[in-house]
């Protein structure tokens, strides 16, 4: 039942607007995300990219990440994160729900990334 509603939370944080200061607070909580920090930020980096028009991506794509880091934010989840352990789950599910639909994104993303690289050095 819980699931339910973290979804159901997630679904209407996906329809809201997020700032650089979001994004930015977002990073202080990805520790908590276990293997799922690395991924985490890597959707972090491809919305500041987005949103800086340094990186084209489809608004539903972005909008799962908008959502995904709001979750995360909010005090509001299914599980409050001040139960320690069981408060990371609900935004580990969220956080992997995103990974499983934007990978071939996140992989988009990694080699717009290279190539970027590569051209500065």
């Amino acid at each position: 039942m819980r699931w339910i509603r973290a979804f159901q939370l997630f679904e209407q944080f996906r329809k809201t607007s997020i700032s650089q200061s979001d994004l930015h607070r977002a990073e202080g909580k990805a520790v908590h995300l276990a293997d799922k920090m690395n991924d985490f930020k890597l959707l972090l980096a491809m919305a500041k990219d987005s949103l800086s028009g340094h990186y084209k991506m489809n608004k539903w794509n972005l909008s799962i990440i908008v959502g995904t880091v709001l979750y995360v934010l909010s005090p509001l989840d299914a599980i409050p994160d001040v139960v320690p352990v069981l408060g990371w789950l609900d935004d580990l599910t969220i956080v992997g729900y995103a990974i499983s639909k934007l990978s071939e994104e996140m992989l988009k993303y990694k080699k717009f990334k290279e190539k970027g690289m590569a051209a500065a050095g």
